[in-house]
């Protein structure tokens, strides 16, 4: 099955690539999901406006990369949020709180897509989540749940 990947999947590519999968992947999990559309002559046409939307919100260069990671590196992110008892939290911090949290610690902005959560967070307390910058650049965050 041909498709276009409409957001970055690990593994397979970045928004607007032509990726071949098995039928079974392409149609039961990234098409439901969003994260392709099949390829088709006119499809191709949009591939253009994926990549301009792409290349907007990415750090350009390498170097540019590095120094939002060196800020990101000395940046101290504390997220408040609800908890129970024994620290547990009433849902889940999502890419999209980290992403608001960097924003008010006078951070650099980020996407919330790049923000990769390897282990749902739904406990207080520290925990390490990684931000893919660049495709060559990676950056960790140290996220400071507590409870509000």
């Amino acid at each position: 099955m041909k498709l276009i990947l409409t957001q970055q999947v690990s593994g397979l590519g970045e928004p607007g690539d032509v990726i071949e999968v098995r039928d079974g992947y392409g149609r039961n999990y990234l098409v439901p999901r969003g994260f392709a559309i099949q390829w088709t002559r006119g499809a191709e046409r949009q591939i253009e406006s994926i990549k301009k939307a792409r290349a907007a919100r990415e750090i350009a260069t390498v170097e540019r990369a590095k120094e939002v990671a060196d800020q990101l590196k000395s940046l101290r992110v504390t997220l408040r949020t609800r908890a129970g008892k024994g620290g547990r939290l009433f849902g889940a911090v999502t890419a999209a709180d980290i992403a608001e949290a960097v924003r008010a610690a006078d951070g650099p902005e980020l996407d919330r897509r790049r923000i990769e959560i390897e282990n749902p967070i739904k406990t207080v307390g520290t925990h390490r989540v990684s931000v893919r910058l660049h495709s060559e650049v990676n950056a960790t965050i140290d996220v400071d749940v507590v409870e509000a």
